[in-house]
C-alpha cells in the first residue's frame, strides 16, 4: 500500500514543518507564519446573530456563495479596484488557496503548464503539482519585479495561465501598474488565463499603489482575480475569501466547489457581510502599527548589511532576504530556532535553491515582540555566520 505518485511529488508544506520546530523549543518568536496581528471587527461578531436568526442558515446555501456577501464583494470591487462586472462572475471561497485550486482544476489538463515567477507562493506550486500540471519558473529581477520578456518567451502549446501575486508573497515586493498591464496583455495575444491573486491588496506602504489586472478594459474573458479576508480583516480561520472569474468558468468552477465544499460556511460568510460592511477602514488603521513594525525591522536589518542583502520591499508584511553564505536555508532556520529562539522561513520553500534565503514576516507581531524577535535574528545571523 502507498501513497499516490502524484502527491509524493508534492513539497511538505513549510509552515506545519517549522511549526514543531518551535514547539520543540519554547519561547521561540515567529517571525514565519504570514498573519495579521489582530482579529476581525466586533461587526463580524454581531453579524452571526442575523445567521442563527434564520434556521435556514444551518442548511446548504448557494454554492457560489450568499446573496448578502455577493452584494458587499460587487459593491468592493467596482468602488476599490475598478473591476465592474462583464461577463464576469463573483464566486466566495474557503480562502483565496481554494480559488486558486478552483482555478487551475477549471482552466487545466494534466500535463498542462502554469507559469510562476519566482520566488512563488508555496501553495501554489503544491496545486499545481496536484493536479498533474507542470510548474513553469520564470525568474523575477533581483528586488523580485516581473520580468514580462521572459515570461513571454516561457510560453508555449502547453501554457494555460500565468500567475501573478502583488503585494507578493513571499518577497513583499509590490509590481508596478505598467507591468501588470503588460503581462495581461501577453496573455490576452496567447489565448492563456492570468491569474492574480490580491490577498494583501491593502497592505502597502510609503505612497505605494495597488493594482488589479481585472479592471483592464476587455480583460474580462481571461483575466480570474482571487481575493481574501484573511489578511484585511483578520480572518485568516474563518477561511473566506473570493475570485472573480469569467462567465464561461463557471460551470467548471461550481464543479469543482460543489465537490470539495458543497458552499463555503455560511457563518462565516454572514460574519464576512459584518466585516465588509466596516469596510477597508479597518484594515487601514491597524496598517499603521504593521507600517512602525515594518520600519524598525527594515532598520535592524540594515544594521547587518554586510551579512544579509534586502531587497525592496514596498508591500504585504514580509522582507526576503539574501543572506550571504553557502548554508543551506533549512540548516539555518533550524539553527535560528534551536540556538536563539527565532523563526523564520527558508527560501527553499518558495523555489529558490541556488541562494540561501530568509522570509522575514512581521504582521504578526506586536512592537515589543517584534523588537524581540528582530533583535533575536540578527543576533544570530552575526554569530552563526561569523563563527561559520
Amino acid at each position: 500500500m502507498r501513497e499516490s505518485l502524484r502527491m509524493q511529488a508534492v513539497q511538505a508544506p513549510i509552515i506545519p514543518v517549522v511549526g514543531e520546530l518551535i514547539r520543540a523549543n519554547p519561547g521561540t518568536i515567529s517571525l514565519g507564519q504570514g498573519v495579521a496581528y489582530y482579529g476581525p471587527p466586533p461587526e463580524a461578531a454581531a453579524s452571526i446573530q442575523t445567521f442563527l436568526a434564520d434556521p435556514q442558515n444551518h442548511k446548504y446555501r448557494l454554492v457560489q456563495g450568499i446573496p448578502g456577501l455577493l452584494d458587499c464583494i460587487e459593491k468592493k470591487l467596482a468602488q476599490e479596484n475598478g473591476i465592474h462586472l462583464d461577463r464576469q462572475r463573483v464566486v466566495v471561497t474557503a480562502g483565496a488557496n481554494m480559488g486558486f485550486m478552483n482555478a487551475v482544476l477549471a482552466i487545466t489538463d494534466p500535463g498542462d503548464e502554469v507559469i510562476l515567477n519566482l520566488p512563488y507562493y508555496f501553495n501554489h506550486e503544491m496545486a499545481i503539482t496536484m493536479a498533474d500540471c507542470t510548474v513553469v519558473c520564470v525568474p523575477t529581477d533581483d528586488n523580485y519585479q516581473l520580468q514580462p520578456r521572459a515570461i513571454e518567451q516561457a510560453i508555449n502549446q502547453k501554457t494555460r495561465a500565468v500567475v501573478t501575486i502583488s503585494p507578493n508573497n513571499p518577497s513583499g515586493a509590490v509590481y508596478p501598474e505598467a507591468a501588470l498591464r503588460e503581462v495581461n496583455a501577453i496573455c490576452r495575444r496567447h489565448g492563456i488565463y492570468h491569474i492574480s491573486d490580491e490577498a494583501y491588496e491593502y497592505f502597502t506602504y510609503d505612497g505605494t499603489r495597488h493594482f488589479s489586472p481585472g479592471s483592464i478594459q476587455g480583460s474580462s474573458d481571461y483575466t480570474i482575480s482571487l481575493f481574501s479576508l484573511s489578511k484585511a480583516y483578520g480572518f485568516a480561520s474563518w477561511r473566506i475569501g473570493w475570485m472573480v472569474i469569467p462567465e464561461h468558468l463557471f460551470e467548471a468552477i461550481r464543479k469543482v466547489q460543489d465537490t470539495i465544499l458543497i458552499c463555503p460556511p455560511v457563518v462565516s460568510q454572514w460574519a464576512a457581510v459584518g466585516a465588509m460592511r466596516v469596510g477597508a477602514s479597518y484594515c487601514r488603521e491597524k496598517l499603521s502599527v504593521t507600517a512602525e513594525i515594518r520600519r524598525l525591522v527594515l532598520s535592524r536589518l540594515r544594521e547587518i548589511d554586510d551579512l544579509v542583502t534586502v531587497p525592496t520591499a514596498d508591500g504585504a508584511f514580509y522582507f526576503l532576504i539574501q543572506v550571504h553564505t553557502h548554508m543551506d536555508p533549512m540548516v539555518l532556520v533550524r539553527r535560528l530556532i534551536e540556538e536563539h529562539k527565532v523563526a523564520v522561513i527558508p527560501g527553499t520553500t518558495f523555489g529558490i535553491r541556488d541562494r540561501c534565503l530568509l522570509r522575514v514576516a512581521y504582521g504578526a507581531l506586536q512592537k515589543d515582540s517584534a523588537a524581540e524577535g528582530i533583535d533575536r535574528l540578527v543576533c544570530g545571523l552575526r554569530q552563526i555566520l561569523r563563527n561559520a
